[in-house]
């Protein structure tokens, strides 16, 4: 046990730095120690004066016990730990002067009353497990117990730890901190406690006051705070880690406490008018002058404050509003834009099941598959109005056809229209028959336009300021102008097997490095082998076209690898080619497809 410290207390010496709890479980000490400790509390502990005299006035007084049922149907047994012990017993007025036979009075006032059995018998609904009558039988079994009840009365809720500052006036100085001392007296175990007095009061009786108060000895504790219980321990390592964690707590706020006693005997002595008394008047007089220009300065202070905070409020008024109209005018926007998305959206998507029942208004398959690339750009064309009017004639019973290929027609024109004029862009680039020097494109840079030129095809909104954005975007150190783009796009498209060269050179030299030469066999059941100038014959040796392109792309979506007889009917969707001619080109896109996805893998690892 730790070492604890030893005080006089009258005939009996006591353990001044143990809680209440503690005093009743020290072993070396007997029962006539224990007994002593009982004495304790129902006397100095509780500040109730050991006086026969005031017993019997005490006793002659009948008291009055409150029963308000209407708060004890809003306690909560499981926070009984929080609820005013006194007040469930009708004891509120008495509190700590309640003596053991007013709790236990009252106790049994209340079992007569709220015992479950009784209301029951009265046709009360009782809920066991949920009854305020549990509420009754915890505040009774902490206010039954002398050490329990020192515990919780260090901690009443009631009990005003409030202090005066001390700038109080001489003439309300006795008025303010006579009922503060009185009340914070109960604590002391001394006793008796010397009174505050009054302005006529000797030296002597002052300085015994204060000496008496800066010395104070406070039984005070605060073990029924505790977070934890040490009896919830699951052993012996975990109770005592819950005692240490509970003593820290103990002591801080006894620490706390100690402070403001001592703060409450600081204002007291710097307010109280007989301490100035006890001064020379030109020490006197020296100090009510700077006291008054403290206060001058602090209301200058306090109203300089006030402006400025008015100020500051009033500007934050002003950006608070400002920040909501951005805020509501983002929002409106957003709306707007989302509502404009899903209206597209659902254009795109009737057109697309409209075509689909119609059989894309086709009449061959080669037809079919024109029809289908031919939807997916208009789709991309198109706008939300122009997509409603459409779908609304499509549905018509008949003259679909006719509308459908009209609506092809437009969308072509369109498309050229847009051609034509990003070719006069591109020649305001070059002035005086020279072109404007720009910066050498470089291979990522290259990547990066081919990706978006996919990505973002004719007849987008402000197209070739979204691909410059794109390859500055993921291209370090890039920036390009939408006209850079375009005219660089010009120049490329002129040239395009050039452009295949150029921008597939270096990743198809890093994919060769980085895999095998070895001969693999693709989902499809190509094998990639050599062919020989006898696997040629018969077979188109010309380039293919970028209408033959689309062809073929929209064939391969259009019949899946579980199709039967699948590259016969890709082959009938391209008159110009055979069957080899479409597993050839296939092949050489996916070696193009693996070259592109080695060279971005080993761009993003440098990145």
């Amino acid at each position: 046990m730790a070492a604890v410290t030893m005080q006089s207390f009258g005939t009996v010496e006591v353990f001044s730095s143990l809680t209440a709890y503690d005093l009743l479980d020290v072993e070396p000490v007997g029962a006539q120690y224990k007994k002593f400790c009982l004495a304790r509390v129902n006397s100095h502990s509780l500040g109730i004066e050991a006086d026969s005299e005031e017993q019997e006035e005490d006793s002659a007084v009948e008291v009055v016990i409150e029963d308000d049922i209407t708060f004890l149907r809003t306690l909560c047994p499981k926070e009984w730990k929080k609820q005013d012990h006194y007040k469930v017993l009708g004891l509120s007025k008495l509190r700590y002067k309640a003596t053991e036979d007013d709790i236990k009075k009252a106790y049994r006032q209340k079992v007569l009353r709220h015992h479950p059995d009784k209301r029951r018998g009265a046709g009360e609904e009782i809920r066991d497990e949920d009854d305020y009558f549990t509420c009754i039988t915890r505040a009774y079994e902490t206010l039954g117990v002398p050490a329990k009840r020192i515990s919780y009365d260090s901690v009443d809720p009631l009990f005003d730890e409030e202090i005066p500052d001390g700038k109080v006036s001489k003439e309300k100085f006795f008025k303010v901190y006579r009922p503060v001392f009185e009340r914070n007296a109960r604590w002391s175990t001394r006793r008796p406690v010397p009174e505050l007095g009054n302005a006529k009061s000797s030296r002597d009786d002052v300085e015994h006051f204060y000496s008496f108060w800066y010395d104070f000895d406070s039984w005070r504790e605060f073990s029924y705070l505790d977070e934890e219980e040490k009896e919830k321990g699951e052993n012996r390592d975990e109770r005592r880690f819950i005692e240490r964690q509970n003593k820290a707590a103990r002591k801080d706020r006894k620490k706390a406490e100690t402070a403001r006693l001592r703060q409450l005997v600081d204002n007291a002595y710097a307010a109280d008018p007989r301490i100035q008394r006890f001064k020379e008047e030109d020490r006197d007089k020296k100090a009510a002058q700077k006291q008054r220009k403290q206060e001058e300065r602090q209301r200058r202070l306090e109203e300089e404050e006030r402006a400025l905070k008015l100020a500051e409020e009033e500007a934050q008024r002003r950006r608070e509003a400002e920040e909501a109209a951005r805020r509501e005018e983002q929002e409106t926007a957003r709306r707007q834009k989302e509502a404009a998305r899903q209206a597209l959206a659902r254009g795109r998507q009737t057109l697309r099941q409209l075509c689909a029942e119609k059989d894309y208004f086709a009449e061959s398959d080669a037809e079919r598959a024109d029809h289908m690339m031919e939807l997916e750009r208009m789709c991309t064309v198109l706008d939300a109005l122009r997509l409603d009017q459409l779908n609304e004639q499509l549905s018509q019973p008949t003259g679909g056809r006719e509308r459908f290929l009209e609506e092809v027609d437009h969308v072509k024109k369109q498309v050229e229209q847009e051609r034509i004029s990003g070719d006069t862009v591109a020649a305001k680039t070059t002035a005086n028959g020279g072109k404007a020097k720009t910066k050498a494109w470089s291979h990522d840079e290259l990547q990066m336009l081919i990706k978006a030129v996919k990505l973002f095809p004719a007849g987008t909104n402000q197209r070739w300021e979204v691909i410059a954005s794109f390859i500055n975007q993921h291209v370090s150190g890039s920036k390009r102008t939408a006209k850079e783009v375009l005219a660089h796009a010009k120049d490329l498209q002129k040239s395009d097997q050039k452009l295949k060269q150029s921008a597939n050179q270096n990743a198809y030299e890093n994919f060769e490095k980085s895999t095998k030469a070895a001969s693999k066999i693709d989902d499809t059941g190509i094998s990639e082998r050599t062919e020989t100038p006898l696997d040629q014959q018969g077979s188109n040796q010309a380039p293919w076209t970028p209408e033959e392109q689309k062809r073929l792309e929209q064939a391969l979506k259009t019949y899946g690898p579980q199709t039967k007889d699948r590259w016969d009917r890709i082959a009938e969707c391209l008159p110009n080619r055979t069957r080899k001619d479409c597993m050839r080109r296939y092949k050489e896109l996916v070696e193009l497809i693996k070259a592109k996805k080695a060279a971005q893998a080993a761009v993003s690892d440098k990145a």
